[in-house]
Order: structure tokens, then C-alpha cells, then sequence
């Protein structure tokens, strides 16, 4: 079910995570429209998210992942152009600029560029995601479906100060059953990095979009500060990775997915 972009790896326990943010493919008639280079326009990349959480196929876990950049389109932005968080600075659904406010491009994007990045990218994303997500909740009855993410913990733009580690968002707890929120930040508290739920990240489009808990779908977004499992460099840049480093939290997370396969089932 895979693509050259899009990977899709089914199992059948109750969950699906959502990969969208660590693609690093920018196709050549985009990067030929940048005004900036290639290792610029990806550092706000959630760097190495999928070897963090390497051990779904462990755990029966669904996983659609993105391959294409963030910095071509952003996959859990409202498709309507709709600020997630309105008066607060943010990014579009195609990025003209980074984090830090470097801009990618000379000029504004076309209305029919947008259209066409929806059109290749976003919406075949969002299909494979759904098909997920319903498979499941027919052969279950309901589904956990948990949006991973990460970002560097200082980013003046976006937050003040250095980020929490660890950002549980719920959409103020509209996205999931209480059980599933109380459940997946309990895991998040007994960790050694902070954590705190809804505060500067409550969930972007993609929690916000499917968590339907009436119809059995819980969606949780998990938004880390990358410091908590990478060496984090002083200035934005590509990381590199380090298994061992990364080890503690990443038992943590297999930890937290597995309580809430468990109460999924239950």
C-alpha cells in the first residue's frame, strides 16, 4: 500500500500512529522555486520521530507515514487555511518560511501551486489515514489514533521561553474519552522530562479533524521537545541520531502506546 512517499504499515491492534513531519524529500520543481538551500528548508523537520517510535510493528501498531518535507506542505494543517491557533504565530498549510522567519520563497505561493500540493500530497495522506482509522474501528469499535511530533525547544517565534518536554494535546481533552487522556498523561508524568497537557500545543488538524470519541475515535497528539531524545544542536539544523540516547524515552512511549492499545481493547 506504500508509495514513494507515502509508507504504510498495517498491524491490527487499535491503534494507528501518524507520522507527517519527518519527510526530507523536497521534489525538484519545488526545490527550484526556494530561495534558500535544501538543508535550511528542512530544519524544521521532526528529526528522527519514526526511529523513535521503531518499535510499533512490536506493539501490532498502524503506522502512515509521510515522506515528503513539511516545508512542501504540512500535513496536519487545516486544509482551509484556518489558523489552528489564531493570534499566535504559526505556519501555513505551505510554509512560506521557517520557524525562525526565514522565508522560503521570493514571492507568495499561487492559489493553483497550494491547489496542486493539496491535490498530490495532503489528500492521499489524509485518505490512507481515514481507510487506517476505519479499518480498525470496524474490527475493534474503536480506535486510538496518536499524532507524533517533535520541535526544538527554543523556537522565540512560537513559545517563550524552553518548551516542556513532554506536550500532550487533547484538543482540551474534545478529541478523545477522558479515560485515554488521564491514561496517556499519568504515562507522561512519570517521566524525568516535564510534561504538561494543552497548554501551547493542543493538537493540530489532524487531532482535531478525526478525534471523534462519541464514534470511537481517540486521537492524542504528542508534541516532544527534541532535546529529551537527540543531542540537540545550538542552532537549527539536522541532528544526528543516537539509539542509546534515545533509549529511555523511547521505552516510555512504548510504554504509553501500550496502555492505550490496552484500553482500547478493554
Amino acid at each position: 500500500m506504500s508509495t514513494d512517499w507515502l509508507e504504510i504499515s498495517e498491524g491490527n491492534a487499535p491503534l494507528v500512529l501518524s507520522i507527517p513531519h519527518t519527510g526530507l524529500t523536497i521534489p525538484d520543481e519545488i526545490s527550484q522555486q526556494l530561495q534558500c538551500d535544501k538543508e535550511t528548508a528542512l530544519a524544521d523537520t521532526d528529526w528522527w520521530v519514526d526511529k523513535l517510535y521503531s518499535f510499533a510493528p512490536e506493539l501490532g501498531i498502524t503506522v502512515v507515514r509521510s515522506h515528503i518535507s513539511r516545508t512542501v506542505i504540512d500535513l496536519n494543517r487545516d486544509p482551509s487555511g484556518v489558523s489552528l491557533y489564531p493570534g499566535q504565530t504559526t505556519t501555513q498549510l505551505c510554509p512560506q518560511e521557517r520557524f525562525d522567519g526565514i522565508p522560503f520563497y521570493a514571492a507568495p505561493l499561487s492559489e493553483e501551486e497550494t491547489e496542486y500540493r493539496k491535490a498530490t500530497w495532503f489528500m492521499p495522506y489524509h485518505n490512507a489515514l481515514s481507510h487506517q482509522l476505519n479499518r480498525l474501528k470496524r474490527q475493534h469499535g474503536q480506535v486510538v489514533l496518536f499524532d507524533a511530533h517533535s520541535i526544538r525547544s527554543l523556537c522565540p517565534r512560537l513559545f517563550e521561553g524552553e518548551l516542556p518536554g513532554l506536550n500532550l494535546g487533547t484538543n482540551t481533552d474534545k478529541s478523545c474519552h477522558s479515560d485515554y487522556a488521564t491514561i496517556a498523561f499519568s504515562a507522561l508524568q512519570s517521566s524525568v522530562h516535564s510534561a504538561v497537557s494543552n497548554g501551547r500545543f493542543k493538537g493540530g488538524w489532524i487531532t482535531r479533524h478525526y478525534g471523534n470519541p462519541g464514534q470511537g475515535i481517540h486521537a492524542l497528539q504528542l508534541e516532544i521537545a527534541q532535546r529529551c531524545y537527540l543531542r540537540e544542536p545550538a542552532e537549527p539544523g539536522r541532528p544526528e541520531y543516537d539509539a542509546a540516547y534515545a533509549a529511555p524515552l523511547q521505552n516510555e512511549l512504548k510504554q504509553l502506546l501500550s496502555r492505550l492499545i490496552d484500553r482500547a481493547k478493554s
